[in-house]
C-alpha cells in the first residue's frame, strides 16, 4: 500500500533518505541534496508518499504537480527493501498519480555520479534531456512521457 506520510513519519523519512543516500557521499565529496531538504514541510505539504508492505515502510517518494508535469523529487528505498521492485513500484505510483492529474510526463533529476540511477531510469522509459550544474551539483534531468 502506497499512502501518505504522517506527521510523526518525518524521523523515519529522513533516516531512510540518509541511509539511501550515504552512500554517495563519498563520490559527490558533500551530502546529496535529498538529505538537507525540510522532510517535516514536505509531509506537511503533502508531497511525501509511503510504501508499506506488511506493517513494514520500504520506501517513499516525494512527488509534487507542476503546470505541466508531475516532478519526483526524491526516491528513497530502505536499505533492507532495496532490489525488490520498491523504487519500481514507487515510480509506477507517480506515474498513475501523473495520469490521474493528467499530467503528461514525469520529471526528476539525479546527481551524474549516482550512476546507477542513470542506468535504472532508463530502464523504465525515462530519457535523459539536460544536464547542468546547480548549486555546486552535476545534474542529470530525465523525463518519461506518458501516451
Amino acid at each position: 500500500m502506497i499512502r501518505r506520510a504522517r506527521a510523526d513519519e518525518v524521523a523515519w523519512i529522513a533516516a531512510t533518505i540518509a541511509a539511501a543516500f550515504s552512500v554517495y557521499i563519498p563520490r559527490m565529496g558533500r551530502l546529496p541534496a535529498p538529505m538537507t531538504a525540510d522532510h517535516g514541510a514536505l509531509v506537511a505539504a503533502g508531497e511525501v508518499h509511503v510504501l508499506e508492505e506488511a506493517g513494514g515502510r520500504l520506501g517513499l517518494i516525494v512527488q509534487r504537480a507542476a503546470a505541466d508535469h508531475l516532478y519526483i523529487d526524491i526516491l528513497a528505498v530502505a536499505p533492507e527493501a532495496q532490489h525488490r521492485g520498491v523504487g519500481r513500484r514507487l515510480l509506477d505510483f507517480a506515474e498513475a498519480e501523473a495520469r490521474r492529474l493528467g499530467l503528461p510526463t514525469l520529471r526528476l533529476f539525479t546527481n551524474a555520479s549516482m550512476t546507477e540511477n542513470l542506468r535504472f531510469y532508463p530502464r523504465l522509459g525515462f530519457r535523459p534531456i539536460a544536464a547542468r550544474v546547480e548549486d555546486g551539483f552535476d545534474r542529470i534531468y530525465f523525463e518519461k512521457r506518458l501516451t
